[in-house]
Parts: C-alpha cells; sequence; structure tokens
C-alpha cells in the first residue's frame, strides 16, 4: 500500500524499530519486577546450604488420574485378579499407552502437514479443514482425545473468539473506518498520526494487528503525501510498533496463549495483571511512539 502510493519505505527502519523498543521495553520490566536483586543474588558468593533429604509425594500419573472409563475398568480388573498383580497391571497399560501415544503423535505431526498442504496448495478453507482433521483424530483415539479435550484453555478460547467477533462486527458496521476517517481528516497531521497510534493500539489490543495496520495506513496517505512534516518511515516504523507492542493483553491472541500457560499461578490474579499491563502500554505507548518516531523526526 505504502508503495502503490508512491511513498518512501523502509523495511529495514520498520524491523529495527520494532526490535529495539521491544528489547527495551522487555529490559525495563526485567529491571523493574526484580532482574536487578536476582542479578546481584548471582553475583554474591553465597556458600552452599545443605538441606536433610525430604521425600516428597509425587503427582498421581498414569490413566488413574483422569477418572474416565479406562481408569475405571483398570480398576476392576485390579480388584478382580487381587492386589499382588496391580503394580504389574499398571505397567502393563502405561506400556501401552506409551505405543499409542507415540504413534497418535506420528498421525498428528501427518495431520498438520496434511493441513499445511491443503490450505496453502489447494486454497482449501483452513476452519473447514482443521474441524475435518480434528474429527478424524478424533476417531481413531477417541479415550486420548477425551483426555487431550479436558486441558484445553476453554476459557481463554472463549475470550479470544468472542472478542474477535465483536471486532468484526464494528468492522463490518464501519466504526472502525469512520473513527479512522474522522480522525485522518483532522487539521494537524501531528495530531491525526497520534490519533491513528491511539487508534491502533486499542484496536489492535483486541483484534488482529496485521488487519489493523491494513486499514488504517491507508487513512495516513493523503497526510504523507502533502508534505506537512510527517515522516512516512517514521509513521509506518511507529505505527507497526504501536500495533503490536499491546498484543501482550488478555484479550490479543498472544497474550491469551501466555495466559492459557502459565502454571503455577493464579489464573484469575495473572488475568487481571496481564490486563492491568495491557492498559498501560495502551495508554503510554501510543504517545511515546508518537514522539519518538513522528515529532522528534520532523
Amino acid at each position: 500500500m505504502v508503495q502503490k502510493a508512491g511513498l518512501p519505505l523502509s523495511p529495514m527502519t520498520t524491523f529495527a524499530a520494532s526490535f529495539t523498543v521491544n528489547a527495551a521495553v522487555a529490559l525495563l520490566l526485567f529491571m523493574a519486577l526484580g532482574g536487578r536483586k536476582l542479578m546481584q543474588m548471582k553475583m554474591q558468593a553465597v556458600e552452599p546450604v545443605k538441606v536433610p533429604h525430604i521425600e516428597i509425594a509425587r503427582a498421581a500419573t498414569g490413566p488413574q488420574i483422569f477418572g474416565d472409563s479406562e481408569a475405571e475398568a483398570l480398576s476392576r480388573r485390579i480388584s478382580a485378579e487381587g492386589g499382588g498383580t496391580s503394580n504389574r497391571l499398571v505397567a502393563e497399560v502405561e506400556e501401552g499407552n506409551h505405543r499409542d501415544g507415540n504413534l497418535y503423535q506420528v498421525v498428528t505431526l501427518a495431520a498438520l502437514v496434511l493441513l499445511a498442504v491443503l490450505v496453502l496448495a489447494f486454497k482449501l478453507d483452513i476452519g473447514f479443514v482443521s474441524l475435518t482433521i480434528g474429527l478424524v483424530l478424533a476417531l481413531c483415539a477417541p479415550t486420548m482425545q477425551k483426555r487431550a479435550m479436558a486441558q484445553v484453555a476453554w476459557p481463554e478460547i472463549m475470550l479470544i473468539t468472542g472478542v474477535s467477533t465483536y471486532v468484526a462486527v464494528l468492522e463490518h458496521m464501519g466504526t472502525i473506518d469512520f473513527v479512522g476517517d474522522s480522525v485522518a481528516g483532522m487539521a494537524s497531521p501531528l495530531l491525526a498520526a497520534l490519533m491513528l497510534f491511539f487508534i491502533g493500539a486499542v484496536v489492535s489490543a483486541f483484534a488482529s494487528s496485521t488487519a489493523v495496520l491494513g486499514s488504517l495506513i491507508p487513512l495516513a496517505v493523503p497526510f504523507l503525501q502533502g508534505g506537512t512534516g510527517v515522516s512516512a518511515i517514521g509513521f509506518i516504523a511507529g505505527m507497526a510498533v504501536a500495533s503490536t507492542i499491546v498484543d501482550v493483553s488478555p484479550f490479543s491472541t498472544n497474550g491469551a496463549l501466555v495466559l492459557a500457560n502459565a502454571s503455577g499461578v493464579d489464573k484469575q490474579a495473572f488475568f487481571r495483571k496481564l490486563l492491568n499491563y495491557g492498559a498501560l502500554v495502551t495508554i503510554i505507548a501510543p504517545v511515546v511512539l508518537w514522539i519518538i518516531f513522528v515529532l522528534v523526526p520532523g
């Protein structure tokens, strides 16, 4: 789009801007959240402390933790044959599950390759193909699939699909285009650039960053072509960073993945922390990026 508009474009500047800003934010967060103390602890020479040996109970493993029909059948079999053979029976079942699991992993990887071929080479709908392949895998190993389905982070998936649907409705109604057109028509190009940074950050916190960039950059083309003093290269680099740095929001895909894979933490408390941090970045990042990439070069 930038090339079609006849504007200067520097891909390396966009990449360097994103890399530098995100690296700086990561360093600041590391220091703010205890990184300095961690480094000091490692630098100090601490004598090893002898800790007495403590037996720690291990988490249950094998089919007995799932509470499904296989575990129930195994329990009945153990009861019928006597407790003396229980260890042998559990070992046999776990060994069989291990062999079946390896075969199922190979089949799953082959299904992923098939998904890529059908979608990329034959241009089939990725949603339909994914559901079809998932159904076939589920029929191949219903018991194993039952266990896998229980480990899916359904709350995060429902959150993302619900928010994505809502944003898609807004886009279909023309809400985002209306707001963007109104901002781009401002008399002050610098203020218009700042507002577009804010719109990109807010919408990207709930929707696809790539789609947001594709819809907002064309709105900036008129004042970038008008000799207003706003650098096209700086604006595009800042816009790209402003629209992607907010993806840590739990309503965005990246933030939802972090939330879904978090272990050993209170999910509700962690969700609030991600939400607060995402809101903070959405408010602060556009202003800082506008100063760095638009105001200073101008």
